[in-house]
């Protein structure tokens, strides 16, 4: 009897105590699960991307987005991404952006007006190309913010990192497809110039800018140098350049004698121009009244191709990609 009665109240003893900690584990369970469910709540559909300084999370749904990297502005606008800041001086002209009566302006790269970044209270910032060297004071500024660089790195190939960039804002804004689908064009129009060149037509990259002619040096800069690299073009001038983005201090007799086959252009004020409602002599105007230059091969035989009007300030895969894609049809007429 002694061992029964004892057997019932250490049974007895055991499920109470049992129960304690089954209850005890359920509280503890709820304390350490519900934060991490909330956290785990928080990061759905949040994208994590490698940009050129590390890793990022980029939020879900951001509210408040801003994009300084004019070579970003044209995709985000076909993929209907609203902004609540950017440099508007650097909108190219015909830009849905520029019809938007809120948007906060950053003002220009050489006088940026970041307080107003701060007032627009972004969770997402994409940051580049003339804003580059902002970066640091726009982190200190917005630092829960998402803070992106996607920019185009010095040093790699320009073509790829179109391909990298664009890709990247496509993982950001969930448009991949779109993205891929830009640089199939891309693609597309790099092979068809390929296809059309016949290697031994020599080529010279001019920049126009406030009425003059600037030589544009293969592999240097950021507009027509690299298509040398890109598609082999056999330089007609091969002086050494510099990355100034208004071209080189060639005189026009120098060139003339280099007597290209083929002539680039890029008319650097006819964008800024466009934005501002101005009047300019257009890059093509320059060209043909330079008595310099009426006998220059390229100049004889129409063999000219401008870049797109607004390319000065639309610097993406998809101007370059119309550019080609012109460089192409020159190409292929006989």
């Amino acid at each position: 009897m002694r061992v029964t009665k004892a057997l019932a109240t250490f049974s007895a003893l055991a499920a109470v105590t049992l129960a304690g900690c089954s209850s005890n584990a359920s509280e503890a369970s709820t304390e350490t699960t519900t934060p991490a469910a909330e956290e785990t709540t928080a990061a759905a559909g949040a994208v994590t991307i490698e940009d050129n300084r590390g890793t990022v999370q980029i939020p879900a749904d951001p509210k408040s987005i801003v994009i300084t990297d004019n070579r970003l502005f044209e995709p985000a606008a076909k993929w209907g991404v609203k902004l609540s800041a950017a440099p508007i001086g650097l909108l190219p002209a015909g830009s849905v952006y520029t019809e938007e009566k809120d948007l906060v302006d950053l003002g220009m790269h050489f006088e940026p007006n970041l307080e107003a970044l701060v007032a627009a209270q972004p969770d997402l910032v994409i940051n580049g190309q003339r804003f580059q060297k902002q970066y640091d004071d726009i982190k200190k500024l917005v630092p829960d913010a998402a803070l992106v660089d996607i920019d185009i790195r010095e040093g790699q190939p320009f073509d790829e990192e179109l391909r990298r960039q664009i890709t990247l804002a496509g993982k950001i804004f969930q448009k991949e497809a779109d993205a891929e689908a830009m640089i199939k064009d891309f693609d597309a129009s790099i092979e068809r110039v390929k296809k059309a060149y016949d290697g031994k037509a020599t080529v010279m990259g001019v920049i126009t800018a406030k009425g003059t002619l600037n030589y544009s040096a293969p592999s240097n800069g950021r507009s027509l140098g690299p298509l040398f690299d890109i598609f082999g073009f056999k330089p007609a001038l091969n002086v050494e350049g510099s990355s100034d983005h208004k071209g080189d201090d060639i005189s026009v007799e120098t060139m003339a004698q280099a007597n290209p086959d083929i002539v680039l252009v890029m008319d650097r004020d006819a964008s800024l121009a466009a934005r501002k409602g101005e009047e300019i002599k257009p890059a093509k105007a320059i060209i043909d009244e330079s008595e310099a230059l009426a006998n220059v091969s390229a100049v004889k035989n129409q063999k000219i191709v401008y870049m797109p009007v607004n390319t000065y300030l639309d610097e993406s895969i998809i101007t370059y990609t119309k550019f080609f894609n012109d460089i192409a049809e020159m190409l292929e007429k006989k």
